[in-house]
């Protein structure tokens, strides 16, 4: 029916398991593509640029900006991530739906650029969880973590404006219900109009 692929925001705390649930997706189903956002953060330990991340200096970012070359871009305690417009919609045209894991600021930006898209916002199933997920990492001081905290109170303020909200407690019941969300949606009228025209124009020559 759809050919053109989908695209799906997903957003939530630093902390409630994107990485992990969008990683496990793409291990299950073969029709996703993860789209590989830039930023000008230092890399973490075992990241490796390109496959995390495009790690990229404050002056290669702002070219980028500059050339209209992301879809969206925003800032996020101290440091700038971005989307590449290029291999997002190349993706879509393979008929891939796109995950873009991107944080509140950028996910409303795309919104408004592309008012089809899919947003899913990820949480823990407590604030307690959050903060025990933040200090088990054990990447950052607790001065970050409190910030990443912080963060997540003000980000709490803007949930309503996602389609769906996932409840990461259970990461395969977390997958499956990500997956379903996107499959249903493939198959709402609006996003088959050339399909209905199609169907339509056969029963008339019938």
């Amino acid at each position: 029916m759809n050919e053109q692929g989908m695209l799906v925001v997903v957003s939530g705390f630093s902390g409630a398991g994107k990485g992990t649930l969008m990683k496990e997706l793409l291990n299950r189903y073969e029709n996703y593509a993860l789209s590989i956002s830039a930023t000008t953060r230092t890399p973490r330990q075992g990241e490796v640029d390109g496959k995390e991340y495009f790690f990229v200096t404050d002056r290669y970012f702002k070219d980028m900006i500059e050339h209209n070359a992301l879809i969206e871009y925003a800032q996020y305690v101290s440091h700038f991530y971005g989307t590449p417009k290029e291999y997002v919609l190349n993706q879509m045209k393979k008929g891939k739906d796109v995950i873009l894991e991107i944080e509140i600021q950028g996910a409303l930006k795309v919104k408004e650029r592309f008012p089809e898209a899919i947003l899913v916002f990820v949480m823990p199933p407590s604030a307690e969880e959050l903060k025990r997920r933040l200090v088990g990492r054990g990447t950052e001081s607790m001065e970050v973590i409190n910030a990443r905290l912080q963060r997540a109170a003000e980000e709490a303020d803007g949930m309503e404006a996602y389609d769906y909200i996932l409840i990461n407690d259970k990461i395969d019941t977390c997958v499956e219900q990500m997956h379903r969300m996107i499959q249903v949606q493939h198959n709402r009228a609006s996003n088959n109009m050339a399909f209905l025209s199609q169907i339509r124009e056969e029963l008339k020559n019938i």
